[in-house]
């Protein structure tokens, strides 16, 4: 019993995090509502683990996940008709592919957010694993920013910081959260080859 009380933000936050996943892995508008939960409780839990990045990075996720939650539901009269009910317009934003010309922007930006996250760290904080923490929370600024665009890339994003994650949640005593980040590595692959399914079918829909 001790246990589950010492560790109930761990094992909330996670069944949160799978139930994410599912719903990222179809598609659904949903995972938006669910991601700002697990959110609000992944501020606690961090900053209570030392993880000074990943709970800042949580207040990113949350403005994301409200402009996520608006782009994905946006109407585009030019290829969709949408439903009276917006929430069941799950594909009111199409799958597409990561713009090739933003490519280099892209990588630059994340080294240069990873170095500036580092020296906070290292600086202002008492993090053990600035590195990691460092590394895993600027590259999921550009992965939740690719899925806010329903990029089908964002996938590649999310298998290295789930690695990545998995290891470090092990490394900071939490057990729940860390088998969760396996499983996701897992769905990540499983969700790629879903979308491009998805993005392949609506492609050939078109006239």
């Amino acid at each position: 019993m001790t246990f589950l009380i010492d560790h109930w933000l761990d094992i909330t936050t996670t069944v949160l995090g799978l139930a994410y996943i599912l719903l990222e892995y179809r598609a659904s508008v949903w995972m938006w509502v669910v991601g700002a939960a697990m959110q609000l409780l992944g501020i606690v839990l961090y900053y209570q683990k030392g993880l000074y990045a990943d709970c800042g990075m949580e207040f990113y996720y949350l403005a994301v996940t409200a402009y996520g939650f608006w782009k994905w539901n946006k109407k585009n009269t030019e290829t969709l008709e949408l439903s009276e009910n917006s929430l069941n317009a799950e594909n009111a934003l199409p799958i597409r592919h990561f713009p090739k010309h933003q490519v280099a922007e892209w990588v630059a930006a994340t080294l240069v957010i990873w170095l500036a996250i580092y020296q906070v760290l290292i600086h202002f904080t008492n993090s053990t694993v600035p590195v990691a923490d460092a590394f895993t929370t600027a590259l999921s600024i550009v992965g939740i920013w690719a899925l806010a665009h329903k990029y089908l890339e964002q996938w590649f994003v999310w298998i290295v910081v789930d690695v990545v994650t998995c290891w470090l949640y092990w490394q900071k005593d939490i057990p729940f959260k860390a088998s969760l980040y396996a499983l996701y590595v897992v769905i990540a692959v499983f969700g790629f080859f879903r979308w491009r399914r998805q993005m392949l079918a609506a492609s050939s829909l078109k006239p």
